[in-house]
């Protein structure tokens, strides 16, 4: 059912209904797919994309990489753990290359962000080191591209 859950997963406001008919299965079985992924664990949330630039909400992202020595017996789980029980964390995820962890959060302003930063994650035990990237425009998020080109009446981006 890899199918169905790229569909709910493109958009999850899909009725049991539409996706019994575009998966050509029905609905009960469906609803009782559903129910099952949620129980186990494989479908974890449903979330709507916001474009907050057309708010009048104030926020700043940063990405921020951290350097970590690794735990024994632990490894990276248990600093993660921690980074990822901060409200202001939206996204923490193992890396390959230079740094260890990738860390998305959100803040009022970029002073917030940095006095995140500085006071809560530099000195945690096991981090290394940190360097922080502020988001300056989204194009494209989880899939779903933010203000396209503006096309004009010919077809043709403006």
């Amino acid at each position: 059912m890899k199918n169905f859950l790229q569909l709910l997963e493109n958009d999850s406001r899909l009725t049991a209904e539409q996706l019994a008919v575009m998966c050509d299965k029905e609905v009960g079985d469906i609803k009782t797919l559903i129910e099952q992924y949620e129980q186990d664990g494989i479908i974890l949330g449903y979330k709507t994309i916001v474009d907050w630039d057309k708010t009048d909400r104030e926020y700043v992202t940063a990405l921020i990489e951290l350097k970590v020595a690794p735990q024994r017996d632990r490894g990276f789980d248990h600093v993660a753990e921690k980074i990822y029980n901060y409200p202001e964390v939206q996204s923490v995820y193992l890396m390959s290359g230079a740094y260890d962890l990738c860390v998305l959060i959100e803040g009022r302003t970029m002073r917030e962000v940095a006095f995140f930063v500085a006071n809560k994650l530099a000195p945690m035990e096991y981090i290394v080191s940190t360097a922080t990237h502020f988001v300056l425009r989204k194009y494209k998020d989880k899939g779903v591209v933010y203000n396209g080109p503006e096309i004009d009446e010919r077809g043709h981006s403006l």
